[in-house]
């Protein structure tokens, strides 16, 4: 019986980049871009260092992928055509949902900056998309007479929704470290309603 060590091969390939990845976005996010070291990342990962340099060519490279897959994934969650009575719903599903610890590093992500001037083109770009996306569900539109006005309010929506992101993950602070998402829910619709209410 003949096996397929080319396909194997490419499997592996993904899933090695794939833990490499998660593992950075975990350390990137809780550590900073200087703190953490390939090392580290390849530790966690369970695999050689070197293939940091393989797959990623250097630590500034393994960072932008790391950019680059939770633009992808935020891109995924704020679609052009999400009602605006859904995003708080969905926020806080990321916040305190099933799966709010890789949505907050995904948040958390956003905040590190490497000093590398493409990744930090990437980073700005992810944080304009997802702006852009809640501004066009509020009814924004280029050139509208209150186009900045509404850009800023989506622009603060957003800079709180990381902030709640950032204290859950770094504080004790009571009751909103351990608000599960029914809870976050109400106070978010409150607060997009106030920021992002079409007539406002």
């Amino acid at each position: 019986m003949t096996t397929n060590t080319a396909g194997t091969r490419r499997r592996d390939a993904a899933g090695t980049r794939q833990l490499l990845l998660d593992a950075a976005r975990r350390r990137f996010a809780a550590d900073g871009y200087t703190a953490a070291t390939v090392r580290d990342i390849a530790t966690d990962a369970g695999v050689n260092v070197a293939l940091i340099n393989r797959y990623f060519t250097s630590k500034e490279g393994l960072f932008e992928a790391c950019l680059a897959e939770v633009g992808d994934e935020l891109g995924r969650t704020v679609d052009d055509q999400l009602p605006l009575e859904r995003i708080p719903h969905d926020l806080a599903v990321r916040l305190a949902g099933p799966h709010a610890a890789r949505h907050r590093t995904q948040l958390l992500l956003l905040l590190r900056s490497s000093g590398d001037e493409k990744a930090e083109r990437i980073r700005v770009d992810i944080l304009r998309r997802f702006a852009d996306r809640m501004a066009t569900a509020a009814g924004w539109q280029p050139g509208d007479a209150d186009a900045d006005r509404r850009m800023l309010r989506a622009q603060m929506t957003l800079a709180s929704a990381i902030g709640i992101a950032l204290l859950r993950a770094s504080t004790a602070l009571e009751p909103l470290a351990s608000a599960d998402q029914d809870e976050l829910a109400e106070p978010l619709r409150d607060m997009f309603s106030a920021l992002l209410a079409p007539d406002r």
